[in-house]
Order: C-alpha cells, then structure tokens, then sequence
C-alpha cells in the first residue's frame, strides 16, 4: 500500500477543521489527526506577564501524544482506520496499489519538525485580522477568551509562529479562507487526487 500525508494548517478560526473535514468525505481511505485534540490540561499551560495563558505555543500541546497517534497510522493505516471505525475500501485492484491518506490539521503543525518533515502536500488557510477577530468572538470557547485575549496574545502570536513557520518550512501552499468553502476543496481535492495517481502509477 501507499500512503500520503497532508497538512492543513491556518491561523485561528481560518477554516481548517472545515476544509479537513471535507478532504475526508471526499477522499477514501482517509482519516483526521487533529492538533486541537492534544492541548495539555488548562492547570499546566503557564501564563504570561499579562496573565494571559499561552495556548498558542507547542509546549501548550502533548505533542509526544500527536507523534506516536501520526506513527500508528504510518506503521498500518489499514489497521488504524478499522480501529476508529471507518471501514477502508478498495479502490485499486490489490492493496498494494491502494493509497491511504491521513489528514493532520492544526494551527502549529508546520512548526514542529518532526512532524513537518513528514507532510507530503502542505496548505495553509489565512484570513485578514478583521475577519480572524470577528469570528474567533462568535466561538465559545473553554475556558472563554479573557477581554483583551485576541489583541493581547492570539493575534500577536499568530504572527510570530506564522514568521517562524515560513523561516523554516518551505512547500506551503497558502489559501484565501475568505474563498467559497467549495472553491476551496475544489483547488485541494484536484492537488491531492493527482498526487494520489502519481503514487499508485509509481513503482
């Protein structure tokens, strides 16, 4: 069997988990591996001088945790999706020419190495400040976003991960989350299906 890894990373409230969902609906043999199910427990993330607490950094998530679930799938992802019951189907003649797909999708995904390293096609959904605001206010979150949070601590540090990511990851295709949700599965699903084809031809 083959197997290809996209990463669907984004700013805050940019339309990840949206897009992510979507691949997989229209993707056989694929599944979700979602940064945001790894936060550390919210009596341990640290907080700041302006007592704000530091989600958005990877010492903020069990990221060990993330590694060895990414790792299980690599090892067999037959296996992990029966696990999780979804029910893998054959679309090639024999298994060997099937290609498995695993979606990893999170707002720090392309900043921690050795999960970067592993990504196969890289997109990243981006959104203006107003539009990022706006939205993250219409979420409920828990614990709920202090007064001040977005212009104190998220956007700041979406900056200063977003200038850390591109000095080190290269590859990334960047995407206008204001685009129509379908425009935007179009252009990802069209790169994903060809490189899918490229895999089951190669051998």
């Amino acid at each position: 069997m083959k197997t290809l890894v996209v990463g669907v990373g984004g700013m805050t409230n940019g339309g990840k988990s949206t897009l992510s969902k979507s691949l997989h609906q229209q993707i056989p043999n694929s599944c979700i591996i979602a940064q945001d199910s790894y936060f550390k427990d919210d009596s341990v993330v640290p907080v700041d001088s302006n007592g704000f607490k530091q989600y958005d950094m990877l010492d903020a998530l069990h990221m060990d945790t993330m590694m060895s679930e990414v790792d299980s799938w690599r090892r067999d992802p037959e296996s992990f999706l029966r696990q999780r019951g979804l029910n893998p189907e054959l679309i090639t003649p024999t298994v060997d020419t099937e290609v498995f797909v695993l979606i990893v999708e999170g707002f720090l995904i392309f900043n921690y190495r050795p999960l970067n390293q592993l990504f196969d096609k890289r997109y990243f959904l981006e959104i203006p400040y107003d539009v990022c605001k706006r939205r993250r206010s219409l979420r409920v979150y828990t614990p709920p976003d202090p007064p001040g949070y977005f212009d104190g601590y998220v956007w700041p540090m979406y900056l200063k991960n977003r200038q850390e990511m591109e000095s080190m990851v290269s590859g990334i295709v960047f995407l206008d989350g204001l685009k129509p949700k379908e425009e935007l599965l179009a252009t990802v699903c069209e790169d994903v299906f060809q490189e899918m084809e490229r895999l089951r031809e190669k051998d």
